[in-house]
């Protein structure tokens, strides 16, 4: 399975099979590197498939580089971005900054010129595809519990640590006061008042923030997400998570993808 996916657009049968060629040795397998002959075909293919980082020429007849830009953009896609040109114009370097390009390369590109842009293009995928994983698993509950357990004491502390490392197994109220040597019944009362959300309600949450996470990083069936996330059985899972986050696990995949 490829990690990443490049798109070379370019109306010049020669440079972009050249490109292809630089970046195929370049990356040795590791990514899959496309092409398209103009952005009418770049479009079709960035609909079907998940492109991470588009190089595109600026001036290509039907729709030229930026034309294209903006039409993906209309359509929700958001590849990382560096414009191939010929011609050194301000006004198009203007406009390319605008559209969120973060590149821009003159031709004839070296080698060098060509891989070291695409591995910063990368580079910012990555910070932008983790930058989205956290602003859509984070359950701003768990964040405030986070903030709290700093004036927790130290057995409340122990307890949510004990839980965040054993989600997967089968938690219950008891056995975790056993582990940190309370009653049963007043742990529940602690529990409630330090951290604002009862025992049951906080292992919940982690577990789905935990299904969430391997739902957005993975391709896991469900049924294995389910399990890694705590829960016995995939019909369960897939309750507990539609009741919270109001679609299904796998919906909730299609979703972010």
């Amino acid at each position: 399975m490829y990690a990443k996916t490049i798109l070379i657009v370019d109306d010049e049968p020669r440079t972009r099979q050249g490109m292809k060629k630089i970046l195929d040795q370049w990356c040795d397998g590791s990514c899959r590197i496309m092409i398209a002959a103009d952005g009418e075909e770049a479009i079709d293919v960035m609909k079907k498939q998940h492109v991470h980082v588009l190089l595109t020429d600026i001036r290509m007849p039907e729709m030229n580089g930026l034309t294209m830009l903006r039409s993906i953009r209309e359509h929700g896609l958001s590849p990382v971005v560096i414009l191939i040109s010929a011609y050194s114009e301000f006004g198009y370097a203007q406009e390319a900054i605008r559209l969120g390009v973060v590149n821009y390369l003159l031709k004839p590109i070296s080698k060098t010129d060509l891989t070291a842009a695409v591995e910063v293009a990368l580079q910012v995928e990555e910070k932008q595809t983790r930058a989205f994983i956290v602003e859509k698993v984070v359950d701003n509950r768990l964040v405030q519990v986070n903030e709290q357990s700093q004036t927790a004491t130290e057995r409340i502390r122990s307890a949510l640590h004990y839980i965040d490392t054993h989600l997967e197994e089968e938690l219950t109220l008891k056995e975790l006061a056993e582990h940190i040597h309370l009653n049963p019944s007043y742990l529940s009362v602690l529990f409630k008042e330090q951290v604002h959300l009862t025992f049951s309600e906080y292992v919940t949450r982690q577990r789905i923030q935990r299904a969430k996470e391997l739902l957005i990083s993975t391709s896991l069936p469900v049924g294995d997400i389910a399990e890694q996330s705590g829960y016995r059985t995939a019909k369960y899972f897939i309750k507990i998570f539609k009741e919270i986050e109001g679609i299904t696990p796998s919906s909730y995949r299609k979703s972010i993808h």
